[in-house]
């Protein structure tokens, strides 16, 4: 039984809603689960350390270098939580877009595998992780996105400049 408040609603549009809710929670579900968007622990060492129950700092009795401290952090935590939301859409891209690839690269197995649908972003999360060079090499040749990254893929690691003692 769905329920609404808006009695001029029509019941077949509080149900499609009530779709659009589902379909949002699951995206912050796969958000949490899969990408670790918001995985971010808000902290820095200049903190002060606070009872578990209370959350104000009072930022207008702080001084102004602390505050602009929070506001560097608050920065630092906005484009952690942007940058899971890009991770996500990509991973909802190459499910689309790539889906036979994926699932020619996912190594396990889950319940619920069916390579004639695409595949979830936990599978393509997954197969990311195991086979990124294989996945990039397996793609169009022409993509810029594989030229760029197998250029700096296969480079052997920078030798770390000796310091000279003083």
């Amino acid at each position: 039984m769905l329920l609404s408040s808006d009695v001029t609603m029509d019941p077949l549009d509080v149900i499609v809603l009530y779709g659009y809710r589902f379909k949002i929670e699951l995206g912050f579900r796969h958000a949490v689960r899969v990408v670790g968007s918001y995985a971010y622990h808000f902290w820095m060492m200049a903190m002060t350390p606070r009872r578990h129950v209370s959350g104000n700092q009072y930022m207008h009795r702080r001084p102004a270098r602390y505050r602009q401290q929070v506001r560097r952090k608050l920065a630092a935590y906005h484009r952690y939580v942007q940058l899971g939301c890009v991770a996500q859409g990509l991973l909802q891209y190459l499910a689309l877009t790539c889906g036979a690839t994926v699932w020619q690269l996912f190594r396990s197995w889950v319940r619920t595998m069916d390579p004639e649908r695409p595949p979830s972003e936990l599978v393509v999360a997954h197969a990311l992780r195991t086979s990124l060079p294989e996945f990039l090499g397996a793609g169009p040749a022409d993509t810029v996105l594989a030229k760029f990254l197998r250029g700096r893929l296969f480079r052997p690691p920078r030798p770390v400049p000796q310091q000279r003692a003083a």
